[in-house]
């Protein structure tokens, strides 16, 4: 028989605007924090680890291995396995399924699963033609060759490699896959923009009902130890009718998608506490909720890229026969307001949900149940910790609103969705 694997806590950095106070920070001192933060919350000593697991995609290549740096740094003892992984926007929903399987088996105990990044951090580079250039340069062995080398390099070739939120496959951008999708599901642009409002209003009260004050760990930041201790992309004050005056970002013309109803690059971390039941109740620990089950699906990249919730919410409803009605707390990835909307409407048109999903017929989720404490288009998105953020969520709100399940799901490029079902303890 398998474990039974649980969420005893969780613990994440404030989410921040690229560019503002963890500007000076690399993506392992953002999970250190996170992991420290995590470890003094529970209490659990560290020794007690069997393993690391943290999400990040905008690697330093100073740290191939993230997850290694900020678990050493957060104090964990270096004889605890520690790995990095990616999958996009889902990698640390991916830390904590591999880590649910890993204790499911019984091959570990207790896990430490999250995610980090730091998108003012993004490492720029040269362009190929200069790469070459500089990798020859390293059999340079006299004058004659180092004047060849000096006289070969152009102006251009100085000129940085700028980076791109693109599909390396179809060379598009996310947002044009968004508008793309939005279109093809009827999704206009005032309903995008009444999501993205809610989600900031929801994201203030929750930080007014100190909801999300308890998931945060407050960072101190060197030299001065400044003290960052909230989000600080959340408006409170945002209306529809703010938002409708924001001019299109991709499509100039006929587009929906804007700043506003889009999230924005963010420095953040976050990170959970996964253990066997048996392990957590004989540490004296109470867990939060149990994992149910997870799924992971892949779909096609020119006309699904942002689909994959669908999918994947689909996949999950049939391998664990729960009905969506069952379920009191839902919390989505917003990574667009359209792609959060397209999702919804491709689970309730009844002939996609047959044909595409496998589902005996269409299911109905009104958006406004989802994300009740805020959503990315308000709290922001880590690339690599989102999905920490989201779990750990997801089971406060078990909790707060006396319910029985919760369904987590994220859409990723690479066109992967990512779905997993909680149940409070």
């Amino acid at each position: 028989m398998p474990h039974s694997v649980v969420l005893v806590d969780g613990c994440r950095t404030p989410f921040l605007r690229a560019g503002t106070d963890f500007q000076d920070l690399m993506s392992y001192q953002l999970g250190q924090y996170a992991i420290k933060g995590l470890l003094l919350k529970t209490g659990f000593d560290p020794a007690g680890l069997d393993r690391v697991i943290m999400g990040c995609v905008v690697h330093n290549v100073k740290t191939p291995n993230p997850a290694r740096e900020a678990a050493l740094q957060a104090g964990v003892p270096h004889t605890v396995p520690c790995q990095t992984v990616s999958q996009a926007c889902i990698s640390a929903n991916l830390t904590i399924a591999t880590a649910y399987d890993l204790l499911a088996l019984g091959r570990a105990e207790a896990i430490v699963a999250g995610g980090l990044d730091s998108t003012s951090d993004t490492p720029i580079g040269y362009r190929k033609a200069m790469r070459k250039k500089l990798f020859d340069a390293q059999k340079i062995k006299g004058f004659g060759d180092q004047l060849r080398f000096v006289f070969s390099l152009k102006i251009k070739d100085f000129l940085p490699e700028r980076p791109a939120i693109a599909e390396f496959t179809t060379g598009r951008t996310m947002g044009q896959d968004c508008e793309s999708l939005a279109a093809r599901f009827g999704v206009g642009r005032t309903e995008q923009d009444a999501l993205a409002a809610r989600s900031h209003q929801n994201a203030a009260k929750a930080w007014e009902a100190e909801h999300l004050e308890n998931e945060v760990c407050s960072v101190e930041l060197p030299p001065k130890f400044k003290s960052v201790a909230c989000d600080n992309g959340v408006r409170g004050d945002t209306t529809v009718e703010k938002l409708s005056k924001l001019r299109p970002a991709f499509d100039k013309q006929l587009g929906t998608i804007t700043a506003g109803n889009a999230s924005w690059l963010t420095d953040g971390a976050a990170a959970v506490l996964l253990m066997t039941e048996e392990k957590a109740l004989a540490a004296g620990l109470r867990p939060k909720a149990r994992i149910v089950d997870y799924a992971i699906t892949g779909a096609d990249l020119r006309e699904e890229l942002l689909l994959g919730p669908a999918y994947a919410v689909a996949k999950l409803l049939r391998q664990t026969g729960i009905s969506i009605d069952e379920i009191g707390v839902l919390e989505f990835h917003e990574a667009f307001a359209g792609q959060v909307l397209a999702n919804l409407a491709a689970l309730a048109d009844g002939e996609f949900s047959r044909k595409q999903l496998g589902l005996p017929g269409p299911v109905a989720i009104a958006p406004e149940r989802l994300n009740g404490w805020g959503g990315s288009l308000a709290i922001g998105h880590p690339f690599g910790a989102t999905g920490a953020r989201l779990v750990n969520t997801a089971a406060n709100r078990l909790h707060a609103e006396n319910a029985r399940y919760a369904l987590v799901a994220a859409c990723a490029a690479g066109a992967h969705g990512h779905a997993m079902l909680l149940e409070r303890c």
